[in-house]
């Protein structure tokens, strides 16, 4: 059985981004794995940190990072038959960024997180030997999403499919793209997903209810930003492509 691992920033990005693709593999016999980089829970949250989870109406008792885990579970079972990986880094608002707009102005110089990072996909690659990684491409500038990047473009890696980071992708006409050089050099490839498919992926999404109001708004204002997708996922391919990639169909 042929395995694709999604390496996944935050407890997100995956389903959003290329959740439609991660249920078609499942669905076709593929080992499907979902794992998400920065989910550690910190006790006692302070300053912009408290604050990232008291504007989504949850108190400081809440362990936001559990909660956030539970909802990643509930969308990778939405996706099909797709495990989820949690692993223990620190999201940025815990290593030092203090504000919204810092998280999308670059790595600090202090930001010590990339040698575990590192050293934890190193890890996954040996023990998961992908047949095929999704990746971000760091679409927006997020400062996790560029530090998983940073570490994907120097890692021993086979065939890739980067995603185009959604929703930064419908939120600004033009929005950061940190490494946009590099990857407009390779192949694109889309991927139109069925009316099935596009129902997982709305229900996977839907699953990150903490987020839903912060992103957009609610669960209309989500379907409004899938809608906007018009069930197209879209993604780089660095490597040989596998032959039996279930990726692309006729007229797709």
């Amino acid at each position: 059985m042929p395995t694709a691992l999604a390496l996944s920033p935050h407890l997100d990005d995956a389903a959003f981004s290329c959740g439609g693709t991660l249920a078609r593999l499942a669905a076709s016999g593929w080992r499907v794995v979902m794992a998400t980089l920065f989910t550690a829970t910190v006790p006692d949250p302070a300053g912009f940190a408290l604050a990232c989870q008291l504007d989504k109406g949850l108190g400081p008792e809440v362990d936001y990072m559990a909660l956030r885990r539970a909802e990643d579970r509930d969308a990778a079972a939405a996706l099909g038959t797709v495990e989820a990986l949690h692993l223990p880094l620190r999201e940025a608002p815990h290593r030092g960024y203090a504000s919204a707009p810092e998280l999308f102005a670059g790595p600090r110089p202090d930001d010590g997180v990339r040698g575990p990072l590192a050293a934890i996909v190193a890890d996954l690659l040996a023990q998961e030997t992908p047949d095929l990684v999704l990746a971000p491409q760091a679409v927006g500038g997020h400062v996790d999403h560029v530090q998983l990047v940073t570490v994907l473009r120097q890692a021993p890696l086979g065939a890739v499919l980067w995603w185009r980071d959604f929703p930064y992708t419908v939120r600004d006409r033009r929005p950061k793209e940190p490494f946009g050089a590099g990857f407009a050099a390779l192949p694109e490839l889309a991927v139109r997903l069925d009316d099935g498919e596009r129902a997982r992926k709305h229900a996977a999404c839907a699953a990150y209810a903490s987020q839903i109001g912060f992103q957009f708004g609610g669960p209309d204002g989500l379907a409004v930003r899938l809608a906007a997708e018009d069930g197209r996922e879209a993604f780089r391919l660095s490597g040989a492509r596998p032959e039996d990639l279930p990726i692309l169909r006729a007229g797709a």
